[in-house]
């Protein structure tokens, strides 16, 4: 397994073409750059749905792994304008953003919505990059505390059905979300050392990630690297120099590490 898993979930932002010439920079960068090719970093990407199969054909040679932004709870019926799990994987995806902010807020997800999709997920072989967050800035105890009791509730199901499988965790501040500034790294370093310290002793998921987005950007990594498995990047890897940039500062952890 990686020492870091990076990548970026590109939302809304592109349209096809920008997409594929963004994915193709980013390709360029990583069929060349030591972290990648030396298999310390995964890097992967969420594209919206129609770019999938184009990135897919693109990715593949340079071992990125390529996700969904969304997936429905059941894997076949009548849910017009949705995507199911198994299409995603017969497609040839391995992830599958469950649970973020903007679904909650703007698409009203439940709880139970996100638990559904976290399990339909695993039921189908992809790993769910979960995103948790507290809503508002508080200190590292509270949020730590709000995240765990998120964790818990998105995977019961699979606890019940005993469905287990690769675990991305996204920890991801609402209240730093979009914002200029990430959250402070001593915040992040604590929050992430938590629910990695929680995921550490769960059976079902023993090789869990917990990774960090939240105007996730250039410089961060270097100062929470100690502590989380990676970053969910956003706006901040819409230029492809910032992806190798951050590969850069991988290599540099590395190498004092080593």
């Amino acid at each position: 397994m990686q020492r870091f898993v990076i990548g970026s979930s590109l939302k809304m932002y592109f349209s096809h073409q920008r997409t594929l010439e963004w994915v193709r920079a980013v390709v360029a960068i990583c069929a060349d750059h030591p972290t990648t090719t030396g298999g310390t970093v995964e890097f992967f990407v969420i594209p919206t749905f129609p770019s999938i199969p184009a990135v897919l054909g693109l990715t593949q040679p340079a071992g990125i792994a390529v996700g969904a932004q969304d997936l429905h709870w059941e894997d076949a019926g009548a849910f017009t304008g949705e995507v199911s799990g198994a299409e995603l994987a017969e497609l040839g995806c391995t992830l599958v953003e469950v649970g973020h902010a903007e679904r909650r807020a703007t698409f009203g997800e439940t709880d139970e919505v996100v638990a559904g999709k976290t399990l339909a997920a695993l039921r189908n072989g992809l790993a769910p990059v979960l995103c948790i967050g507290e809503p508002e800035r508080g200190t590292p105890e509270e949020a730590a505390g709000f995240c765990i009791g998120q964790l818990t509730s998105a995977l019961e199901p699979a606890r019940t059905s005993a469905t287990g499988g690769r675990l991305l965790v996204a920890y991801e501040p609402i209240w730093a979300i979009g914002a200029a500034e990430p959250a402070a790294p001593q915040h992040v370093t604590a929050v992430c050392r938590a629910l990695r310290k929680h995921l550490s002793a769960d059976q079902l998921f023993p090789q869990a990630q917990v990774i960090y987005g939240g105007s996730a950007g250039p410089g961060l990594l270097p100062e929470i690297g100690a502590e989380v498995d990676g970053m969910f990047l956003g706006r901040f890897a819409h230029d492809p120099n910032a992806v190798r940039c951050i590969l850069d500062e991988v290599a540099v952890i590395i190498s004092a590490d080593a």
